[in-house]
């Protein structure tokens, strides 16, 4: 069960004595990680499927959350909605040990905080934008077009100027 102040860290002690194809599932609700390389995921919701296998422990989960990141044409804040799946296999022995490198652990608790946060990471966008149709900083003298348009235009001679011609004016 969920430990509350570790509600990622989950003795499966029960089910390692277990007939193969038991399973377990959990739920988790309004869970915040904040990890070592600065990125905090909040509000995390979803759930996880323990199943006893031959081999160990297979761990599928499906959640959501958000993290709060910088638009790179505004240069605002906002909170990018987050949604990923996974599922590893915990392995009893180094027989049996996958890609992951994941073994259950001898106290028989697992800490999930660092595959939700791969996995996470992950979805995290490249090149964050606040919204479609963001219109990003006037490279005149740095407006937010968002919110006022300053009047500055791009000369008729700049590198990219030409490309306007193809944009269709109904759209």
């Amino acid at each position: 069960m969920p430990n509350p102040r570790k509600p990622l860290r989950i003795n499966v002690g029960f089910l390692i004595n277990s007939p193969i194809g038991i399973y377990r599932e959990l739920f988790f609700d309004s869970i915040s990680v904040t990890s070592d390389d600065g990125l905090t995921i909040s509000d995390i919701e979803g759930a996880i499927k323990i199943s006893r296998t031959p081999q160990g422990l297979f761990v599928e989960g499906q959640f959501s959350g958000f993290v709060p990141l910088e638009c790179v044409r505004c240069l605002n804040d906002y909170v990018q909605p987050l949604h990923w799946e996974f599922s590893e296999l915990f392995a009893f022995t180094r027989d049996n040990i996958t890609e992951a490198g994941l073994l259950v652990p001898e106290d028989a608790h697992i800490d999930l905080q660092p595959i939700i946060h791969d996995f996470a990471l992950v979805e995290v966008p490249i090149q964050p934008i606040c919204k479609p149709d963001c219109r990003g900083l006037c490279v005149e003298c740095g407006q937010n077009l968002n919110e006022l348009d300053c009047g500055h235009r791009l000369p008729d001679d700049a590198p990219f100027s030409a490309l306007k011609n193809f944009l269709d004016p109904k759209e």
